[in-house]
């Protein structure tokens, strides 16, 4: 279903930040490489190196920028699975330690389809990407960055939701019932289409294919990587996303179509109230309607389709949803 077939590239040193599902998948990819592969943890993690030949495991304090660059000297490439001030901190120890490449914790979709300015659902993001800029500028050290924009986790509509991979504390989104559609409970909410009334379309990639993605581009040569790599596995509108739900499940689901202004006004009444829950919720449905989560121009997969040595095939949604849910009994 899946493969990489790697290639001989230059031996570098890989720094995996975050001790969670997403480092750890990334760990048992990019470790069958030839390169050496560190994940710095705020706690110890025996698995990976017990699983992954080659791996070490770095505990720090993501608060402490001096110990952070101390960790990091030697290193070539970083890889961030946190946010927030411990990934600001990370950049800053980063460049300080001459790290060359730094890849941020920003796996969504296009950056062109984020808001720049008054993100409501921001978390840090703008904060590092800002800083990111300044470095890449810096006339003394620059440290290059480059942003894997992959659209939606296919694993956030897993049973259990994507919390059952240690993905995605502290989101939001982590939960069954917390995002478009709750399989197991048969019932959707979605916006169907934004402000001018354009189909609203998402991306979508399994975290398994964006770790293949990212070893793959690690194959290719990071030299060459550009500010952003895009990718996705499968690509379809909310409506198709949901029908897709009910073809594999079998059953009819229970769907609440809402209209986008609606959705605001009821976003705009959760803010005045407080119910932060709610707005955050309202605010995930209508940045999904603007198109937030939507990859085009798919940069990534069209490199390694045109390079023989590293092949890589994504699952589409609905192979992902037979293989994780199979049909309603």
């Amino acid at each position: 279903m899946r493969q990489k077939t790697a290639a001989q590239p230059a031996m570098m040193r890989i720094a995996i930040a975050g001790g969670g599902g997403l480092a750890y998948i990334l760990a048992q990819q990019i470790s069958q490489s030839a390169n050496a592969v560190l994940v710095l943890s705020r706690n110890p993690h025996p698995e990976f190196e017990e699983n992954f030949p080659g791996c070490q495991v770095a505990v720090v304090d993501f608060g402490n920028v001096e110990e952070l660059r101390y960790t990091l000297q030697g290193v070539d490439l970083l890889i961030s699975t946190i946010s927030q001030n411990e990934q600001v901190n990370l950049i800053d120890a980063a460049r300080r330690a001459r790290v060359r490449l730094f890849v941020p914790s920003e796996f969504e979709g296009d950056l062109s389809h984020r808001p720049r300015e008054n993100d409501p659902l921001d978390r840090g993001s703008q904060s590092a990407l800002d800083l990111l800029d300044r470095w890449s500028q810096s006339r003394s050290h620059p440290m290059r960055y480059t942003v894997f924009s992959c659209g939606l986790f296919m694993e956030r509509f897993a049973p259990g939701g994507i919390q059952t991979y240690n993905i995605g504390a502290g989101s939001g989104l982590a939960g069954p019932n917390d995002y478009l559609v709750n399989i197991e409970g048969a019932t959707a909410e979605i916006v169907e289409g934004d402000a001018r009334g354009r189909p609203a379309q998402v991306a979508l990639t399994s975290v398994y294919d964006l770790a293949m993605f990212i070893a793959a581009a690690i194959e290719l040569g990071p030299a060459n990587w550009p500010r952003e790599y895009r990718l996705r596995g499968d690509h379809m509108t909310v409506r198709e996303l949901v029908t897709t739900c009910e073809t594999v499940r079998g059953v009819p689901f229970s769907l609440v179509t809402q209209s986008y202004q609606d959705v605001q006004a009821l976003a705009e009444e959760s803010q005045q109230t407080g119910d932060w829950a709610q707005f955050y919720y309202y605010q995930r449905l209508l940045q999904t309607a603007n198109g937030r989560y939507q990859v085009r121009s798919v940069n990534l997969n069209e490199a390694i389709n045109q390079n023989d040595a590293t092949v890589v095939q994504p699952m589409r949604f609905r192979t992902w949803l037979e293989q994780v849910w199979g049909p309603a009994v």
